[in-house]
C-alpha cells in the first residue's frame, strides 16, 4: 500500500491535553504505601509505564461455583458450573453470631474493588486488619457500595446498571479478613499484595479525613473524566486527512518522548464501518507493532460513535475520540493507518508528544484486537482474550458482542491465568460482573473504571459494548498472562464478538494476537423480527389487575412477535389477571391469539370485556418451550377505545410443574 507524509508539526504548547493533572504522582520507594499514595495512583496512568519500585501482584477472591475444579472436564456441571453465590472461604463463630469470611488475605496489601449484585442481601460486612479482633470497618455491605456514605462516595463508589462497586483502597500492613452476615451474596474482591519488605500503613477511618483533600480530587476526577488540562512540555502534531479505500497513511516521531494523548475526529459516509475498518497501527523502536485495532475499538467505541467517558479513553459530546493511554519510546515511534473499507474516510488526528525519560523499568503500550462471527454458543467454551509472554501488566479489555436473540450472552466467567497459574488466579461470577454491572442489565452507563456504552435491545438482542480498566487493580506479571472469558449463553445459538485488550510488556515480550484480516473488519448486524402487522401485543397490555404474580415483558430467543411475550407467573388455581389494551374501531371481530406452551404452563380461561370465549386453553408442552400456531378464540364484541381480557387459571395439566401463562399477540378480524 503506498504510503505518504501526513503530519504537519507544532512546537506550541498544547491546548488540550492528555491528563488530569489533580494529582501528583505515585509513591517511591522510600515513602511507605497508605490511603493517600494510593489515592494519588487512582487517576495518574503514567504509573503503569513502568514495572514499578513497589511491586506486587494482583488477586481477586469471589463466590465463584466451586463446583468448577478441573479445566478438563468441561462439562456445565464442572468446569462452567454457574451457582456463583453462597460461596465463601469458610464460616466463623465472633461474639456469638456467625459471620461468612469473603477474604483472608497476607500482607502487605491493599483492597482496590469490591463488587456485589446484592448487597441488601448481605447485612453487615466486617474488615478485620492485621489479625485485630475488631473490625475496622463494620457497616451494612448496601451502604459501603451505595456511594452515598462517607467515605464511601460516589463517584469513588455506587451502583450502575444493578452492579455496585467501591473503588475506595483499603490498605494493610499484616493481614487482612473479610467477613459478611449472611452468605448468599454474589462478590468479588480485588486486592494487592506488595513484596514482603514493603512498609504499609494500615487502613483507619481517621486517615479518610487526613486525607480529604486527595479523596475529593480523585471524586472530581472520576466526575469529569473527560476534562482535560494543559500538560507543561506537551508539543501537538496534528493533520486532517482523506485515507482512501484500501490505502494507508503513515508517520512517525522521534524519541526519546511518549505519546500521551490522542484526539480524532471522524467523517464518512458509513461511520460505524468507518470505525471498523480503519486499521490503526503503532511500533515502536523498530519493533513489530504493539498497536493494532480498529480505530473506533481502540478509542473504546465499538460499534461507531457512542458517547462515554472514562480515565483511558472516552468519546467527548462533540464526537471526538480521545485516549490519555501513555506510550513511552526511545527512538522513534511509527504511526499507520490502513482503510481496508471500500469508501473513504476522513480523518482529523492530533497526537499529543510529551518528554519522558527511558529507564531499564519502562514498559511499551499495547493495545490489540481479535474478532470472530458466528462463534457457536454450544458447547460451551473458553474463549480466550489474550495470552502473551514476558513482564508487563495487564489493563484493560473492551467487549463488542452481536447477539442474534434477546437472551442474556453473558453468564461466561473470566479466567486469569498468572506467571504460571495451574488453575486461574482470577475466577469470576458472570461477564457483565466482570464488568462492573450485574443481572444482565441494559442500561447504558459511564465511569471513570467501567462502561457499557451500547446495548441496543430489545432486552439484550443486537449489538453490546463494554469496557473495564485495570487502572488500581491492573494485573502485573513476569513470564505469562492468560485471559479466558467463558463463552456461556442460555441460548444455542451462532453469535459475532470482538475485544481489544489493553497492556504495557517489556521489550521481547509476545502475544498471541493474529493479523486482523479483512472480512473480519466488518460489523455483524442481524436483522430485528418485525411484529405481525395488525396484532395486538401481548407485552404491550397493561395488566390493571392481578390477584397474585408477576405480569411482565419477557424477552428470549423464542420466535415471539418482536422478540417479547406477556408473561404471568407465581399464580395459582382461582387468581386473575386483567388485562387493559385499545381498539381503534367498533365492531364484532373474530378473536385468535398466539400462546406460549411450556412444561411449566397451566390451564386458563379467557374472557373478553366480561364474556367468556375460551373456556379451557391449555398451555402445557412436554419438553420444552414453544410458541404455539395460533388458535381461533371465536367472535367477540369490542368497543372504539379501551377494551379487556381476563385471564383466569383453571389448574393444569398432571404433567405440568406450575401454571404460568404466556401470550405473545391477539389479532382480531372483523
Amino acid at each position: 500500500m503506498p504510503k505518504k507524509s501526513l503530519f504537519q508539526y507544532s512546537n506550541s504548547f498544547c491546548l488540550f491535553a492528555f491528563f488530569i493533572m489533580l494529582l501528583s504522582g505515585i509513591a517511591s520507594a522510600a515513602q511507605p504505601v497508605d490511603l493517600g499514595t494510593l489515592l494519588e495512583e487512582m487517576a495518574d496512568l503514567s504509573r503503569l509505564t513502568t514495572l514499578g519500585k513497589q511491586a506486587y501482584t494482583t488477586g481477586q477472591f469471589s463466590s465463584y461455583d466451586r463446583r468448577s475444579t478441573d479445566p478438563s472436564i468441561a462439562t456445565e456441571e464442572n468446569w462452567f458450573a454457574n451457582t456463583d453465590r453462597n460461596q465463601h472461604l469458610r464460616v466463623e463463630e465472633q461474639s456469638g453470631r456467625k459471620e461468612w469470611v469473603l477474604m483472608d488475605a497476607a500482607g502487605p496489601g491493599a483492597i482496590v474493588r469490591f463488587w456485589s449484585a446484592n448487597p441488601t442481601e448481605g447485612g453487615v460486612v466486617r474488615f478485620y486488619l492485621d489479625h485485630a479482633s475488631e473490625p475496622v470497618i463494620e457497616m451494612p455491605l448496601a451502604s459501603l457500595l451505595e456511594g452515598k456514605t462517607k467515605p464511601f462516595i460516589s463517584p469513588i463508589c455506587g451502583e450502575r446498571g444493578k452492579g455496585w462497586n467501591s473503588y475506595l483502597p483499603i490498605p494493610y500492613e499484616k493481614h487482612c479478613k473479610v467477613t459478611i452476615d449472611a452468605s448468599d451474596i454474589y462478590y468479588i474482591i480485588n486486592y494487592r499484595t506488595y513484596v514482603s519488605d514493603t512498609e504499609v500503613k494500615s487502613f483507619t477511618l481517621a486517615d479518610t479525613e487526613k486525607y480529604n483533600k486527595e479523596l475529593r480530587a480523585v471524586s472530581e476526577a472520576f466526575k469529569h473524566p473527560g476534562n482535560f488540562e494543559t500538560a507543561p512540555g506537551a508539543t501537538v502534531k496534528a493533520f486532517d486527512v482523506t485515507v482512501e479505500g484500501a490505502d494507508s497513511e503513515d508517520c512517525s516521531f522521534d524519541g526519546p518522548s511518549a505519546i500521551s494523548g490522542i484526539q480524532c475526529k471522524v467523517t464518512a459516509d458509513d461511520l460505524e464501518q468507518a470505525l471498523r475498518g480503519c486499521l490503526l497501527k503503532i511500533s515502536f523502536d523498530g519493533q513489530a507493532p504493539s498497536v493494532v485495532a480498529p480505530l473506533g475499538d481502540f478509542f473504546g467505541t465499538a460499534p461507531g460513535i457512542n458517547p462515554y467517558q472514562s480515565l483511558p479513553s472516552g468519546v467527548l459530546a462533540d464526537n471526538t475520540l480521545y485516549s490519555r493511554w501513555i506510550m513511552p519510546f526511545k527512538e522513534k515511534a511509527e504511526v499507520e493507518l490502513i482503510n481496508f473499507n471500500r469508501f473513504p474516510v476522513t480523518l482529523s488526528l492530533h497526537f499529543f508528544i510529551t518528554p519522558h525519560a527511558w529507564t531499564d523499568d519502562t514498559l511499551y503500550f499495547h493495545a490489540k484486537w481479535k474478532g470472530v462471527q458466528d462463534i457457536p454458543t454450544r458447547p460451551m467454551q473458553d474463549w480466550n482474550f489474550m495470552s502473551g509472554t514476558g513482564a508487563g501488566r495487564f489493563c484493560g479489555v473492551l467487549l463488542h458482542i452481536t447477539n442474534p436473540v434477546t437472551q442474556w450472552w453473558g453468564e461466561g466467567d473470566e479466567k486469569i491465568y498468572v506467571d504460571g497459574d495451574t488453575f486461574p488466579s482470577f475466577f469470576g461470577t458472570g461477564s457483565e460482573d466482570y464488568f462492573g454491572y450485574a443481572w444482565c442489565d441494559t442500561e447504558v452507563f459511564t465511569h471513570a473504571y467501567h462502561n457499557q456504552i451500547r446495548c441496543d435491545g430489545p432486552a439484550n438482542f443486537g449489538q453490546s459494548c463494554v469496557s473495564r480498566f485495570h487502572i488500581m487493580d491492573d494485573i502485573p506479571f513476569r513470564k505469562d498472562f492468560r485471559f479466558d472469558m467463558e463463552i456461556w449463553h442460555w441460548a444455542d445459538v451462532l453469535i459475532s464478538q470482538s475485544i481489544t485488550a489493553y497492556w504495557y510488556a517489556a521489550a521481547g515480550a509476545t502475544d498471541n494476537f493474529p493479523e486482523p484480516s479483512a472480512d473480519l473488519l466488518t460489523v455483524p448486524v442481524y436483522p430485528v423480527p418485525e411484529a405481525v402487522k395488525g396484532a395486538l401485543e401481548g407485552e404491550k397490555m397493561r395488566a390493571i389487575e392481578v390477584s397474585r404474580g408477576t405480569v411482565d415483558a419477557q424477552s428470549g430467543s423464542w420466535p415471539w412477535s418482536s422478540f417479547l411475550q406477556l408473561w404471568w407467573r407465581g399464580g395459582e388455581p382461582g387468581d386473575h389477571l386483567k388485562l387493559r389494551f385499545p381498539v381503534a374501531e367498533a365492531g364484532n371481530y373474530e378473536v385468535s391469539a398466539v400462546f406460549t406452551k411450556a412444561p411449566d404452563y397451566g390451564i386458563h380461561e379467557l374472557a373478553v370485556n366480561g364474556k367468556v370465549i375460551a373456556p379451557s386453553v391449555d398451555l402445557f408442552n412436554a419438553g420444552e418451550v414453544i410458541v404455539a400456531e395460533p388458535v381461533s378464540l371465536g367472535r367477540a364484541d369490542f368497543t372504539k377505545g379501551l377494551n379487556f381480557i381476563d385471564v383466569k387459571i383453571l389448574g393444569k395439566h398432571p404433567d405440568s410443574t406450575d401454571y404460568m401463562f404466556g401470550l405473545d399477540y391477539i389479532l382480531l378480524t372483523p
